[in-house]
């Protein structure tokens, strides 16, 4: 009995050794392609390159705002006693804003007009005292000379005379100031009356009839109200440091408004900051932005615009459309086309990919030592662009060099000739398993 139970154990362990070793040969034999006569086919889907124009894209966000907007603040302070404008008002240039009581002013007026009196009658008073001592000063000069007076009477009376001039020319000079404060006075008194000081729209009103303001004699002044240009906006974008470098004046944009969903509107470049704004300085999150204006070209705000304005070089497709109302802090998105080539290679961006050039020289030298399995550590990396292109169903990768690309395509300066079908996807087959020699099936094949 115990004899039988051994042989069937050694029965059992032999037909698992027998069946471990089936196991490992058929997982050999499926990886090295023995039992479907060769390596697993990679499924792709290729696109063919082509000649094409391409547009470069620096994408921004900013906020829509006036080309022109002036702020009214007061040069002198007081209470608003009439107020002739609403916010939305279109103004022109002269029309009467508002006016600040006078009645301080005014007052201010007659006191310097009657200090001016009073320095006049004294000039007149020093008039008199210096002829009345030129008078005496000749007579003495006169009894001097025929030695009937003494010298120190003589220079007495001459003192005289210089001291009464002097007192003169100090009276006539206290009338010019009092003249001038009385100018500035009459000055501070019109600055009560404020008036427009060119065409446009009135944006933001923050003041009301009987609300006091304060003048910017000594600071900024009360902010009234703000005039505008509002058929003239523009959007203020945030362009990063790496791609303002691509941006100049007078690039061409196309500008997302959220307010209009389904609109696109056209835009230039005027303007491109030299300082940089950076935000988080010292830390990871250091952001480097630079602040660009782009007016905004597609006819807009037209009701606000006054009835001289008149739109010039309209298209019909735009004249058909309502013209849009834009107004101050409205978000946008822009897309700044900073370069254009014309008729060259390109291909989907997604066809581009990284290879490191020194695992394959890594490879080589491996093999070439009859597999004694020596690594090559500490070896320095040797990134580069390639694309695979479908010869004859293998993949054949190939280096490229590449130039400015848009949201899908990317031109191909070398290394690709159009016609050829370049691999597209999927993105885990390029980017990881797919290498040279691989055999392929393009699945997108009609």
């Amino acid at each position: 009995m115990a004899k039988e139970k051994s042989a069937t154990k050694k029965l059992i362990k032999l037909l698992g050794g027998i069946f471990l070793v089936v196991v490992v040969l058929g997982i050999i034999a499926k990886t090295a392609g023995w039992l479907d006569g060769g390596s697993a086919e990679v499924t792709v889907e290729t696109e063919t390159a082509e000649l094409r124009t391409i547009t470069q894209i620096v994408s921004a966000t900013g906020r829509i705002q006036p080309e022109v907007e002036v702020i009214i603040r007061p040069d002198v302070s007081g209470e608003i006693i009439e107020l002739n404008v609403r916010e939305g008002d279109y103004v022109r240039e002269g029309d009467l804003l508002l006016r600040i009581k006078p009645d301080l002013y005014e007052a201010k007026i007659d006191e310097l007009s009657a200090m001016l009196l009073t320095q006049r009658s004294r000039m007149e008073q020093a008039r008199a005292q210096m002829l009345q001592a030129e008078v005496e000063y000749v007579k003495n000069k006169q009894l001097y000379d025929r030695e009937l007076i003494s010298e120190l009477e003589y220079l007495q009376s001459s003192n005289n005379f210089e001291a009464q001039k002097s007192n003169f020319r100090a009276a006539e000079y206290q009338i010019e100031s009092a003249r001038a404060q009385l100018r500035r006075a009459e000055e501070e008194l019109q600055q009560t009356v404020i008036r427009s000081p060119k065409n446009g729209t009135i944006s933001r009103l923050a003041v009301e009839r009987g609300e006091r303001v304060l003048g910017q004699a000594q600071t900024a002044g009360t902010e009234m109200m703000r005039i505008a240009r509002m058929e003239q906006m523009e959007v203020v974008v945030d362009v990063n440091e790496n791609d303002i470098v691509n941006v100049s004046v007078a690039d061409t944009s196309v500008i997302e408004i959220d307010a209009y969903p389904n609109r696109s509107f056209e835009g230039v470049v005027t303007e491109i900051a030299n300082s940089a704004e950076i935000a988080g300085t010292g830390s990871a999150d250091q952001v480097t932005n630079y602040k660009v204006k782009i007016r905004i070209i597609t006819p807009h705000n037209l009701d606000q615009a006054g009835s001289e304005f008149m739109v010039m070089n309209v298209s019909e497709g735009t004249q058909s459309e309502e013209s849009p109302s834009f107004k101050p802090g409205m978000s946008a998105n822009v897309d700044i086309r900073t370069n254009t080539v014309f008729d060259v290679v390109s291909i989907p961006i997604q066809a581009v990919t990284v290879r490191d050039f020194s695992r394959s020289a890594v490879a080589d030298t491996t093999e070439s030592e009859n597999g004694n399995g020596r690594s090559s550590r500490g070896r320095s990396e040797d990134f580069r662009r390639v694309v695979f292109v479908n010869d004859g169903g293998i993949a054949k990768r190939t280096e490229v060099t590449t130039g400015i690309s848009d949201n899908s395509h990317i031109q191909i300066m070398n290394g690709v000739e159009a016609g050829a079908e370049v691999v597209t996807g999927s993105y885990r087959v390029l980017s990881r398993e797919l290498e040279d020699g691989d055999k392929i099936n393009v699945s997108n094949r009609n």
